[in-house]
């Protein structure tokens, strides 16, 4: 099938980019890439987390970041709600225009990162939904390892599609299916999606979130797009990684990959790359780390030798 005309990117860099990063990045600095991301076109940010500071100190400032942000017409600003407390917080601020809620369709991978089964997990996420549907709060959900697992190895289908239901039945609007550990396959990929789409009867609710473990980030998004998926959450210079993931998994698909693929296919994406590129140098330059977008880095390099970064 040919591609979509254009496609809805959501850039999870702030959030989930930076929850595994150990070294604390200072609310000013986190304003600046919000602000940055959304000057070079982005609509859709995940902002922060609302999480216990014990487990990601990196986001004890929640409140603050989303404090010193301001509502605009047209964009999108998410926060990762894990439970009833962190959705009450999220919900206090004026710029909170979503709420995610974060599932897993593996048990093992659920009892170690929220340290309980899935049924319970379907439960407690299901709370906050409903906290944000007396709010008129979108909900987002996010099912990890839906292509593999650190901890049990090979996920089935069937639990995905299980999980993926549940989100869906509680009024979750979007559902990002997580390959969290980058072991995904384009032919896995494109066998899991058939199954949702047949279940949901489009791939509208449907969104992807690939990490490039493997290298094959890019080539799981193209299979996507064959299914009529049109939302990709990706992080700018390929930050973060997930923290309960294991050693062995590396950052999510790098937005500035991600764009300049689909703008070379034809697909709009409405970013602007260079401003992109440089929105990703000031995280990556406070970080000490180089970007890990391949795209992201010619590019600076190509600006450089130019004169202009």
């Amino acid at each position: 099938p040919p591609p979509p005309p254009a496609v809805s990117l959501i850039e999870v860099g702030p959030r989930d980019g930076l929850q595994s990063e150990s070294l604390f990045v200072p609310t000013p600095l986190k304003l600046q890439l919000i602000e940055s991301l959304l000057a070079a076109g982005h609509t859709r940010v995940e902002a922060t987390s609302f999480v216990s500071p014990k487990w990601i100190p990196q986001f004890s400032d929640a409140n603050d970041v989303m404090s010193a942000l301001s509502p605009a017409p047209g964009v999108e600003l998410s926060v990762l709600t894990p439970n009833l407390q962190g959705a009450a917080a999220a919900a206090s601020h004026a710029a909170t225009s979503a709420m995610s809620v974060f599932g897993a369709a593996s048990e093992g991978f659920t009892a170690k990162n929220i340290n309980c089964t899935i049924s319970e997990s379907i439960s407690r996420f299901g709370k906050v939904a409903a906290f944000a549907a007396e709010k008129g709060i979108p909900v987002r959900g996010y099912v990890s390892c839906v292509a593999g697992c650190p901890y049990q190895g090979a996920v089935p289908h069937e639990a995905v599609v299980r999980v993926y239901a549940a989100m869906r039945e509680m009024g979750v609007g979007e559902v990002s299916l997580g390959d969290t550990i980058g072991t995904g396959t384009p032919e896995d990929v494109s066998a899991l999606l058939a199954k949702i789409v047949a279940v949901e009867g489009s791939a509208a609710p449907v969104a992807v979130h690939f990490h490039d473990t493997h290298g094959s980030a890019l080539a799981n998004i193209l299979r996507s797009l064959d299914h009529g998926v049109t939302k990709i959450d990706a992080a700018v210079a390929g930050l973060g990684g997930c923290p309960y993931a294991g050693g062995g998994a590396t950052g999510n698909v790098a937005t500035e990959d991600v764009v300049y693929m689909l703008e070379g296919m034809g697909v709009s994406t409405g970013i602007d790359l260079e401003k992109l590129v440089l929105a990703g140098r000031q995280v990556t330059e406070f970080l000490g780390t180089e970007t890990r977008s391949k795209a992201g880095g010619a590019i600076y390099r190509r600006m450089v030798k130019e004169g202009r970064a």
